[in-house]
């Protein structure tokens, strides 16, 4: 791979971050048990080592490169509004927990899906702002 590492690239690739933790979470949360569960289990764990390792030389690379400042400004933004979006998704996480509709358990899917759905919009919103050069 010798084509150059973008912060478009870097902030992607949380995406794939997001659903391991996901991945991460089914697994420690689940209270069934089925044949086909230590499959993906190992699927998982095999796929996050070898993604990892492709990442460490990646972002490596990426610290040896000129930086853009304007795509840094943007991913700025992009992680204010995205901060603003997960306190408000939080909120009504513990507000749901307090009037007791959902439980400990659903709540930690809430969050876990939330992460997932903030790194997407996170990833939408940041490659607006840098194609319209905000």
């Amino acid at each position: 791979m010798k084509t150059k590492v973008t912060l478009k690239e870097k902030v992607g690739t949380k995406i794939i971050y997001a659903v391991l933790l996901a991945c991460y979470y089914w697994m420690w949360a689940r209270r069934d048990w089925h044949s086909f569960y230590e499959t993906i289990q190992n699927v998982v764990v095999v796929f996050t080592i070898v993604f990892f390792a492709l990442q460490a030389v990646r972002i490596h690379k990426y610290s040896k490169e000129e930086k853009d400042e304007l795509a840094i400004q943007n991913l700025r933004r992009a992680d204010a509004i995205g901060l603003k979006i997960m306190t408000a998704a939080v909120t009504v996480i513990a507000f749901a927990c307090a009037v007791a509709a959902i439980d400990g358990r659903m709540a930690g899917y809430a969050l876990v899906g939330t992460i997932v759905a903030l790194t997407i919009i996170r990833f939408i919103i940041f490659c607006i702002m840098d194609s319209k050069g905000i």
